[in-house]
């Protein structure tokens, strides 16, 4: 079997690219390169990047907007690496400054939040390290 080389992009429904894409981009530090919005029959969709990897939000036109769940089939949630435990600390400070909620399960080495949508997020230090022994506290 040929070999994959890794993820090409990840695409994220969401309701309102116009509010999505600003709040992508203020917590998360991706920068959006390029809209396609070829009115009100097609999708409006707008990539971003940011970290080595490329997200596209996608706002179909006509469908009912539900809240996230992750309870139905398709998207769990979206884990993005940081470089190091240490980093989930000034991850965490960054997000209480923004007053952006976010979850942490003690002993874990990841923190969860959720975009504007509710879609969940899960920012994850390598798998096999510990949090430092200064936890982080959960702000929601």
């Amino acid at each position: 079997m040929p070999a994959l080389t890794g993820a090409h992009h990840v695409a994220l429904t969401v309701t309102d690219v116009d509010r999505s894409v600003p709040w992508y981009e203020r917590v998360l530090g991706f920068t959006a390169q390029d809209w396609d919005d070829e009115g009100d029959l097609a999708a409006r969709k707008v990539v971003l990047n940011g970290f080595g990897m490329t997200l596209t939000l996608v706002q179909h036109p006509g469908v009912q907007r539900q809240s996230f769940d992750e309870c139905r089939p398709g998207l769990d949630h979206l884990s993005l690496p940081v470089a190091s435990a240490a980093e989930l600390t000034t991850w965490a400070e960054s997000l209480t400054a923004l007053g952006v909620p976010f979850g942490h399960t003690p002993g874990a080495a990841n923190l969860s939040l959720r975009d504007p949508d509710g879609i969940q997020l899960v920012l994850a230090a390598p798998l096999g390290t510990r949090p430092h022994a200064e936890s982080v506290s959960d702000s929601s």
